[in-house]
């Protein structure tokens, strides 16, 4: 009996280690070191009671007391059967204390270390450590982590801060103490980087946005440089409208931080380079194609176009001299050369040469009217240019393939896009901004040709050549610069809908693709789930109906009286940005008729004139000549705006390029003293007037709808269903380490319950053996 007392004022205590360890990042000069102090709790150790004060229970400590242990460490809280159970503060003669629940001797449940220096952990614990949900504070450095944790390790879904600033952080997966998995880390200098990590350096597919320098690379990474398939570029910041890139680009491979590989840079000049590199430089094969068309086809070694001189030996070409090859007897220019290698391939090789020549003899013919749709449709959303030249970009030209009805012959827009792929990574397949040359817009062209008419004219002779006559003389030719659809119906407010709109609508197109089937690897997204995605938003109302969705986006389908033929449907950006625009004016129509009376011309005549009675006698006398409200269209600045400006901006934007006076305005105002003037020609003028009163304002009517639908409908919608994804993703993460903790609660209270009743029994026992053995 004495020996079980003995063992039951014996506390065992099992402590772990509070260490947290931080690797620095090796990847940024300036990043700070990761540290935050080398705390850690006591080693496993036997506690003896030497004093205490409380209540008790069967000669044993058994509910409120304060308990002195040897070593001068103390505990003051609740006992149950001799062991510390419940609540109650442990404090370690060191100055370490510990604050939470306790079961059966052991600190399990919701707990807070706090150290000497004042340094702290709160969350939860479990048998002593760390273990589930919690924040540790470093108060040395600042830092602070706030997340999952796994056997005193972070581990799981976390963020830390580095500064008390917080202007150095990481926010993302954790494996033991390492940032391993996705994760999104902004250094000190503004810099940020959101991908994959391994081992505390990025690792895999990632973002890298350096600030000051003006550059942006995509693409893979390995022990935290740029390694293997990526695209880096270089931001000139130039005006924006140019054909031209407004950056430098590099699509390509990377070795250990360098363009080594095959890849393609793209000048903000216009020139492209598609060829090897070597060392950051252009070595070995390459195409040079500069800036007014011209192509050198050659070797290159360092960055240096190598030609056969007169001895026979290579040497570097001069600047600006292009040597043409002998070879190429392409009856087309550089700036329309095809690439139709792919429907090639369909074609019998004794038949390739005659059929490339009939397809550029076809492209030649309509030289003028492709150039003409190129250029128009290049134009689309933009007023002016530094340059007077544009260059299309993949949303124009969805834009022109679906004015043509491409779409209605059985093949998707998405679906050109594979086609016509090239080598572009899976997150620029469908890319809206992609930008495109004359070149890829024809061979985009006579590949949906041969989808759609082969087999139609597989009797013809050169059956790559007629399905692209074909396409012109039926598809193109009588549709194309006809606009259809919502964004570019207006041209007036198409450039100031894309600055405000679109990039944040992108980003929530792109949160809703899914991941094609195999061997696809391209991110989709169809008509049902933009179904989907306006129930979960709560945009669906009494005006804006299912069935009335549904007619908006079966609207230029090939048979809209069956909508469920298309809900399965791939759908681009283009198509789920304009649903978006016909969902606006449906949805915000109230918001419009207040408005349209406020904006009507007779309206506003009126106000002024109940407003200025004395003007009004004088004006009887007069004639009044209306001065109607010039408006353009808001230049597009930035195709990556991050900001999303109000209808009043977009308005006070227009107002300040006020286009010339008319005409006639100007001759009037010209005219000598005492010239007649023409009745009939200023009534003619008035009723100009009101039709441009009445333009403009149908035009603010349209903004003020678009703005009222994203800014107060839509973006809010997204945000909070984000919001609400990403809590109820970390409350199932909380109850799970909740039922954890439960169960082994249970677990160790139920092995405490076996251990008292085996020594119940013992006891009994040995009190049997000493009644029989007295005499």
């Amino acid at each position: 009996m004495k020996q079980i007392a003995k063992e039951r004022e014996t506390v065992k205590l099992i402590s772990c280690s509070a260490r947290l360890k931080l690797s620095s990042l090796d990847v940024e000069e300036e990043d700070q070191p990761e540290d935050d102090g080398a705390y850690q709790l006591p080693a496993l150790f036997n506690l003896t009671v030497q004093r205490f004060e409380g209540e008790t229970c069967d000669g044993q400590l058994h509910g409120e007391g304060v308990a002195c242990y040897e070593g001068d460490h103390v505990y003051k809280g609740k006992f149950s059967m001799g062991l510390m159970d419940g609540s109650g503060v442990f404090t370690w003669a060191g100055g370490l204390k510990y604050e939470g629940e306790f079961v059966c001797n052991m600190p399990l449940g919701q707990g807070t270390y706090t150290w000497p220096d004042s340094s702290s952990y709160k969350g939860e614990v479990y048998n002593g450590v760390r273990h589930g949900s919690g924040t540790y504070t470093c108060a040395k450095n600042g830092m602070s982590y706030r997340g999952q944790w796994h056997q005193s390790k972070r581990h799981g879904k976390g963020a830390v801060y580095y500064n008390q600033d917080k202007t150095s952080w990481y926010k993302g997966d954790w494996v033991k103490n390492n940032r391993e998995g996705w994760g999104v880390r902004y250094y000190p200098s503004g810099n940020i980087y959101s991908g994959e990590w391994k081992n505390n350096v990025r690792n895999g597919e990632g973002t890298m946005r350096w600030l000051k320098l003006g550059q942006r690379y995509d693409g893979q990474w390995q022990d935290g440089v740029q390694h293997g398939r990526g695209t880096q570029t270089w931001i000139l910041r130039r005006m924006d409208g140019s054909q031209y890139c407004q950056s430098n680009q590099y699509t390509g491979d990377f070795v250990r931080g360098q363009r080594h590989g095959r890849g393609s840079f793209s000048y903000a000049g216009g020139a492209i380079y598609e060829g090897e590199w070597k060392n950051d430089k252009k070595h070995g094969q390459g195409k040079f194609t500069f800036k007014d068309g011209r192509v050198f086809d050659g070797e290159f070694v360092d960055d240096q176009m190598m030609t056969p001189n007169l001895c026979g030996n290579r040497a570097p070409t001069p600047h600006g001299v292009v040597p043409m090859s002998s070879e190429d007897v392409s009856i087309l220019g550089p700036d329309m050369s095809v690439n139709i290698e792919r429907l090639m391939e369909k074609i019998p090789e004794r038949k390739r040469d005659a059929e490339r020549k009939q397809m550029e003899f076809v492209m030649l013919r309509h030289n003028k009217e492709l150039k003409s749709i190129y250029s128009f449709y290049s134009r689309l959303g933009h007023t002016q240019s530094p340059d007077n030249t544009f260059l299309l970009s993949r949303m124009q030209l969805w834009r022109l393939l679906k004015d043509c009805n491409i779409h209605h012959h059985g093949i998707t827009l998405t679906q050109l896009d594979l086609y016509t792929r090239e080598d572009a990574a899976p997150a620029e397949i469908h890319s809206p901004f992609t930008p495109m040359l004359l070149c890829r817009l024809l061979s985009c062209l006579a590949v949906a040709a041969y989808h759609i008419y082969h087999k139609d004219m597989v009797s013809q002779k050169y059956l790559l050549a007629a399905c692209f006559s074909k396409l012109l003389t039926d598809d193109i030719m009588p549709n194309a610069m006809i606009v259809k659809g919502f964004l570019f119906k207006q041209p007036e407010c198409s450039a100031a809908v894309s600055v405000n709109y679109l990039k944040k609508c992108w980003e929530v197109y792109q949160a809703y693709c899914r991941v094609s089937a195999a061997p696809r690897d391209d991110l989709t997204m169809t008509w049902r789930h933009l179904l989907w995605m306006f129930k979960e938003f709560h945009l669906l109302d009494n005006k804006l109906t299912t069935a009335r969705l549904l007619e908006i986006i079966t609207a230029d389908s090939p048979d809209p009286s069956d909508p469920s033929s298309c809900l399965d449907l791939e759908i681009t950006f283009l198509e789920f940005f304009e649903a978006l625009l016909g969902s606006a004016e449906v949805k915000c129509q109230q918001v419009s008729g207040g408005l349209e009376e406020s904006l009507s011309p007779s309206n506003t005549e009126a106000e002024a004139t109940r407003n200025s009675p004395k003007e009004e006698a004088s004006e009887k006398n007069l004639p009044t000549t209306n001065s109607p409200p010039q408006t353009t269209a808001a230049p597009v600045n930035s195709s990556d705006s991050p900001e999303v400006s109000s209808p009043k901006s977009v308005e006070a934007e227009r107002s300040s390029n006020t286009p010339e006076l008319s005409t006639a305005q100007d001759l009037e105002s010209q005219q000598e003293p005492g010239h007649p003037k023409s009745e009939s020609a200023g009534e003619g003028q008035d009723g100009q007037t009101k039709e441009v009163e009445a333009k403009d304002s149908q035009l603010e009517l349209w903004i003020q709808k678009i703005h009222q639908f994203f800014i107060h409908f839509f973006f809010p919608a997204f945000d909070h269903h984000q919001l609400v994804t990403s809590n109820m993703k970390e409350e199932k993460l909380r109850q799970e380490a909740q039922r954890h903790i439960a169960l082994a609660k249970a677990q160790q209270r139920a092995r405490l319950k076996v251990h008292w009743e085996a020594v119940e029994r013992q006891d009994n026992n040995d009190a049997v053996v000493e009644a029989t053995e007295k005499p």
